[in-house]
Parts: structure tokens; sequence; C-alpha cells
């Protein structure tokens, strides 16, 4: 649910697909001085206000 820049940079060779683009997104946030980045399933009713609102999240946040 929660992954530091560092952590995502290593991940970042094995994914696949879509998830590419989204969490080199957020890599380039974070690293660009975004406090943090969100990737949520959009297809979820009401996903941001489930992350944003409750203690567990519904995604992947990425941190510095």
């Amino acid at each position: 649910s929660q992954l530091t820049a560092t952590e995502l940079a290593g991940m970042l060779p094995g994914l696949s697909g879509g998830m590419i683009p989204k969490m080199q997104a957020c890599l380039t946030a974070v690293q660009g001085g975004v406090p943090r980045a969100h990737v949520l399933d959009g297809r979820l009713p009401h996903a941001v206000l489930l992350e944003i609102f409750t203690d567990s999240g519904i995604g992947t946040m990425v941190i510095p």
C-alpha cells in the first residue's frame, strides 16, 4: 500500500503493461518534489474518497 521512491525504482524494471507509465509518473513526481503520489483503480466507486479518508486506503502511495 506504500512504497518509497527507492523501492519503486527497484521494482520498475519488473513491472509490465499499463503499470509502467503509471508508476513511472509517480516516481518522477516524488523525485521532483511532490510529497506523495497515489495510484488508484478508477473503476471503483469513490476510489479517491476511500484513499483519502480511510486509514488503509485502496491504492498505492509513493513517497520520497
